[in-house]
């Protein structure tokens, strides 16, 4: 089987594993890649992914990185539909929309 083929098929039933019933264009795929094509955003990404509901500040500290980058960062996440963000007082929390779940789900296939 083609590579092509294979990476279609995985998209597939990524697709199916998550309910979300159509294929993107090739617009919006571009948007979600954009969105990791960054060390430090896979980073975040998958920690989030651990820890669903985790602020800016503790992934600044757990990645020990600096907070005006990884806020930087967890919003072009957002814009690029991969995170999710929720007030709560002072904090901003953090959790996978269901792209950023196919993409995880993407990026531990590999």
């Amino acid at each position: 089987m083609g590579s092509k083929h294979a990476a279609s098929k995985i998209y597939s039933n990524i697709l199916k594993n998550n309910r979300i019933k159509s294929a993107r264009t090739p617009k919006q795929l571009e948007r979600h890649f954009k969105g990791v094509a960054n060390h430090r955003r896979i980073e975040i990404l998958l920690l989030v992914a651990k820890r669903e509901g985790i602020t800016t500040e503790a992934i600044s500290t757990t990645l020990d990185c600096n907070f005006k980058t990884i806020s930087s960062h967890t919003q072009r996440l957002i814009q690029a539909g991969l995170l999710e963000k929720k007030y709560l007082a002072q904090s901003v929390l953090h959790t996978l929309s269901p792209h950023g779940k196919m993409v995880h789900t993407f990026i531990q296939s590999f």
